[in-house]
């Protein structure tokens, strides 16, 4: 086995990096029309963290071609994206945060952002009904795919991997 394969069969750590960081990036600058090369991410990663990053090495752990990140590299990523270091490498913790990433990314939207206000308020009950509406719904327009813990499953993040590095 060789190329891309073998780099996916290592540790389930090292399977993960990639994943999460891609994941981080887009829920940080969710357009990603306006989301920085990896060039500019990692100077402001620098700037920010005060910790040497490349954008290359940025760009080789968000496409899985490197997995070997030092400890200073993952403080520096989750000082800069206001995760846990943990985040990267503990299962549950990146569950919790990947589903406050969804929150933050579903209130993005206005019409998300108004229905959860004028919800505010309402008796269980209606809540349940509410709640029981929205399902029928997402199952009408086939949206019913769940994370596995009944949260809805956010479409996958766009792959910042497509860009190039910037040198």
């Amino acid at each position: 086995m060789g190329g891309a394969q073998s780099r996916r069969s290592g540790p389930p750590t090292e399977r993960k990096i990639d994943r999460r960081l891609t994941t981080l990036i887009a829920a940080v600058y969710p357009d990603e029309r306006r989301r920085p090369g990896y060039a500019k991410l990692a100077q402001e990663i620098r700037e920010t963290t005060g910790r040497a990053i490349s954008g290359t090495y940025l760009w080789e752990l968000a496409t899985g071609k490197k997995s070997n990140v030092t400890l200073d590299h993952l403080e520096a990523l989750a000082q800069f994206f206001g995760v846990p270091t943990e985040y990267f490498v503990n299962d549950e913790v990146a569950d919790k945060v990947d589903s406050q990433l969804a929150l933050v990314s579903a209130l993005r939207d206005a019409q998300v952002r108004h229905l959860a206000l004028r919800a505010h308020g309402l008796s269980p009950a209606s809540l349940d009904a509410l709640l029981a509406m929205v399902e029928e719904v997402r199952r009408l327009q086939d949206l019913t795919g769940t994370d596995g813990k009944g949260n809805p499953r956010r479409a996958a993040a766009p792959d910042p991997g497509a860009q190039h590095p910037e040198h």
